[in-house]
């Protein structure tokens, strides 16, 4: 060993008993965090409080720069520790948003989100039931003392699973579904039920580990104050829950998940045509390019028929399709006339309407860049 790197021995030796001692401390922290786990659950509070989490966090920031640390590094660092905290939490009993445990039929219930969502309300306390493809014949058995139904099915089929119902549930139970599109789907239960129905959107895919910070929407059709029970427990699950109107919805959801599952499938074919490796453009990619190739490959990981059902589930969102080609169209004259000019024209009109947002985007978009740098580079 040189003379130089003998130097080093001592200081590393500490560095790596301090680092010992850091997860010392946070195997003890996670040993508190189950006991507030169990007094969470006894008193009914949530696993999230957004006021909690920011206090903590500026708070934490001070006291970072007070020692001389990085203040957001230190609120990197305390984040991640939080939402350890909170998967924690998501492993152990919920609390319950009811004095008694509710009734609760998933159909679907053992697909992606039916299977999460009926785990994580059996963790609760509450009594889940499953019926899919094979079962129907349970319903009769099931549906006297059914509080609520909510469908989790694939888009191409919800409207015939709710017709499937018609007629088939006492007049208080709640009927739900968990489809992305909520005009067409609420208008099949309210026709169905003559009971509360309500429609919920689960803005999340079936893989997080956790509800924790999710959102979810939820559309009052009719009798929606009988299902306050279940907006009090999703809150309570950690997520944070809004209020919207079916049409509204729906004609946002065009933009967020037709249009853009449409965009990442003209990506993925593109590269596919002209045989533009993603491992290959890794090996040339900026931080950016790196985290979008992401965004599009992920979505080739998941089943085609969802995204089919998403990208097609209604002709309003295949006409707003058309316009985009359209539009698309418009864009490349300015590629083929070699109109410089007018990209800078289009580019500084769409900066207009972006507005303060950019400006958000940039900053939002560069820490994720630089914490995918970190991990993966």
């Amino acid at each position: 060993m040189s003379h130089r790197h003998k130097d080093l021995e001592s200081p590393r030796k500490r560095i790596d008993e301090i680092d010992e001692h850091i997860l010392d401390l946070l195997a003890e922290r996670g040993e508190i965090v189950r006991d507030v786990i169990k007094t969470k659950v006894e008193n009914q509070l949530p696993v999230f409080v957004p006021k909690r989490e920011e206090e903590k966090s500026k708070a934490f920031k001070e006291l970072a720069k007070s020692k001389g640390i990085d203040p957001d590094w230190a609120e990197d660092f305390l984040r991640m520790i939080m939402t350890a905290s909170r998967a924690t939490q998501s492993q152990e009993k919920f609390p319950i948003a009811t004095k008694e445990p509710k009734h609760i039929l998933f159909i679907g219930g053992e697909g992606g989100m039916g299977s999460l969502y009926k785990r994580i309300a059996s963790q609760t306390g509450h009594h889940t039931y499953s019926i899919d493809k094979s079962n129907w014949y349970e319903l009769e058995e099931l549906q006297p003392k059914l509080d609520m139904v909510i469908v989790t099915v694939p888009i191409k089929v919800t409207e015939a699973v709710i017709e499937r119902l018609s007629g088939r549930l006492k007049k208080e139970t709640i009927l739900a579904d968990f489809t992305s599109n909520k005009s067409a789907p609420i208008e099949a239960m309210l026709k169905a039920h003559n009971g509360p129905v309500v429609g919920l959107h689960p803005m999340h895919g079936p893989d997080v580990q956790n509800l924790s910070k999710q959102l979810m929407v939820f559309c009052d059709a009719r009798g929606g104050e009988h299902a306050l029970w279940f907006v009090e427990q999703c809150r309570l699950w950690g997520m944070r829950v809004i209020e919207a109107d079916p049409k509204k919805h729906d004609h946002v959801m065009h933009l967020v998940q037709g249009l853009r599952h449409f965009v990442a499938l003209l990506h993925g074919s593109f590269m596919e045509e002209y045989d533009l490796k993603p491992t290959d453009m890794l090996d040339y990619s900026s931080p950016i390019y790196r985290a979008e190739l992401m965004m599009t490959g992920r979505i080739f990981a998941q089943d085609a028929e969802l995204y089919a059902d998403i990208v097609f589930a209604n002709k309003e969102r295949r006409d707003l399709l058309l316009k985009f080609f359209n539009h698309h169209k418009k864009l490349a004259e300015l590629v083929e006339e070699n109109d410089r000019e007018g990209f800078v024209k289009e580019f500084e009109g769409v900066t207009d309407f972006f507005g303060k947002f950019a400006t958000q985007a940039l900053e939002e978009s560069g820490y994720l860049i630089n914490r995918l740098a970190d991990r993966f580079a």
